[in-house]
């Protein structure tokens, strides 16, 4: 097995983040309601060290996830729709705690 740095190893999603998005999203794209091609999207990216947590992540079916990830205004404006999705239940996220943080 190779070996993971602590910043790899936060914004990984673990099985049991996975089965609650899953099951909290219905198993369908927030966006478009498709079943087909359901993966978890980071609202802030990994690339930008947005942890593997239930609320940085939505589903989202392979179309959306992929215009999600650009950095296109339909992009940010699919961030910000999935950010309102999120904020509606779980209440106001600090972005700044959805980031992972040196030691």
């Amino acid at each position: 097995m190779a070996y993971k740095t602590k910043r790899a190893r936060a914004t990984d999603i673990s099985p049991s983040v996975r089965k609650i998005v899953h099951e909290r999203d219905r198993y369908r794209c927030i966006f478009c309601g498709s079943t087909y091609r359901i993966e978890l999207a980071h609202i802030i990216s990994r690339s930008k060290g947005g942890l593997g947590v239930e609320q940085n992540l939505v589903c989202a079916c392979q179309r959306c996830h992929r215009n999600m990830d650009s950095e296109s205004e339909f992009g940010k404006e699919l961030r910000k729709r999935a950010k309102h999705y999120l904020e509606f239940i779980y209440g106001e996220i600090d972005e700044s705690e959805m980031k992972y943080k040196h030691d």
